[in-house]
């Protein structure tokens, strides 16, 4: 379908106040503040630059780009994927950014030179997620082909291939000092990863067994975040293999979307986007829904979170192609 928003016009509205609402008066106030648009297809990926600086997108049109996260202009555009990005990380310094495509192949750009510096060939079929490690030497990718690899990147080669699942990888990451790689697959398993050996520390599965769509490692590590087909979002301490707290009130059976983790003064959240155009925000510990913020026009795939400022990215498929920038209050 075409965009209902040109490639070449960056639009920045001020949002009417009507379009969110709050569910309780004592936790976080979202408002929308602006709406950018420009890509043509559905935005798969949004993720905001470490320094806070850059919010980067991308998506079915086969681009990224990379906006200014204050202002909301688009600042680039990088092309060179022959099809769709699924997914895209930023390095820990923020110089580069990695992106996978349904070309098979991840691309490495430079934010200083505004253009590609390297691709990764390996996978032998849709990439689907990338993720770096803390000093930004490695990177983790899965895709369609099943499998979970962990890329030197200096060299362009993979360290290790890992058989990880039975279907294909929705999601992988590492945790914060890089010792440990998570990934999950429609094949409903999550599991924990040695990164230095390769070998399977640890198996999650739920009792259902539903398709896990995402899935990350808290800020501490010690847990794991994990968004499933079953409108359900879980986090489970892998360590005992139990799942802890259930996030439930949003609709996710059909696309992968991500859900984070967010911290503001008023209290630490967990926010989703959801298939009924909608972004739903819990109470961490009480597990209550305590913002829905409403206004995209279609499903919302891509979340995230400003690193440091209380800001959460939004973006939505083919009827809206808007990213929305909502500031809590």
């Amino acid at each position: 379908m075409d965009s209902i928003a040109s490639s070449s016009k960056n639009v920045i509205n001020n949002a009417p106040q009507e379009e969110q609402h709050s569910l309780s008066q004592s936790g976080p106030n979202f408002q929308l503040r602006y709406i950018l648009s420009g890509h043509r297809r559905a935005i798969s990926s949004i993720k905001f630059s470490p320094d806070g600086s850059y919010l980067a997108s991308a998506g079915s049109d086969k681009l990224i780009k990379l906006w200014d996260a204050i202002t909301g202009q688009v600042l680039h555009t990088f092309e060179g994927h022959t099809e769709g990005i699924s997914d895209i990380a930023w390095a820990s310094d923020g110089e580069y950014l990695a992106s996978a495509s349904d070309d098979k192949t991840i691309k490495i750009w430079s934010l200083q030179d505004r253009r590609e510096v390297k691709t990764l060939i390996g996978h032998t079929n849709f990439v689907f997620c990338v993720n770096y490690n803390l000093h930004s030497n490695l990177l983790v990718s899965g895709g369609f082909d099943e499998t979970v690899r962990i890329w030197d990147i200096a060299r362009g080669k993979p360290l290790k291939v890992l058989p990880a699942h039975s279907d294909p990888v929705t999601a992988v990451s590492f945790n914060h000092d890089g010792t440990l790689v998570v990934s999950c697959a429609m094949d409903g398993l999550i599991r924990i990863w040695d990164t230095e050996s390769g070998q399977c520390l640890k198996t999650l599965v739920d009792d259902d067994n539903p398709i896990c769509s995402h899935v990350i490692f808290s800020p501490n590590s010690r847990y794991v975040l994990a968004s499933t087909q079953d409108s359900t979002i879980r986090l489970w301490n892998y360590q005992t293999s139990r799942c802890v707290k259930t996030y439930t009130g949003h609709t996710n059976r059909t696309y992968c979307i991500p859900a984070c983790f967010i911290t503001t003064e008023k209290g630490k959240y967990i926010v989703s986007g959801s298939e009924d155009n909608k972004l739903y925000i819990w109470d961490l510990q009480s597990r209550k829904v305590v913002q829905v913020l409403e206004g995209h026009r279609d499903a919302v795939l891509a979340v995230a979170v400003h690193p440091f400022k209380n800001i959460i990215a939004s973006a939505s498929m083919e009827k809206d192609l808007t990213i929305r920038l909502w500031y809590e209050e």
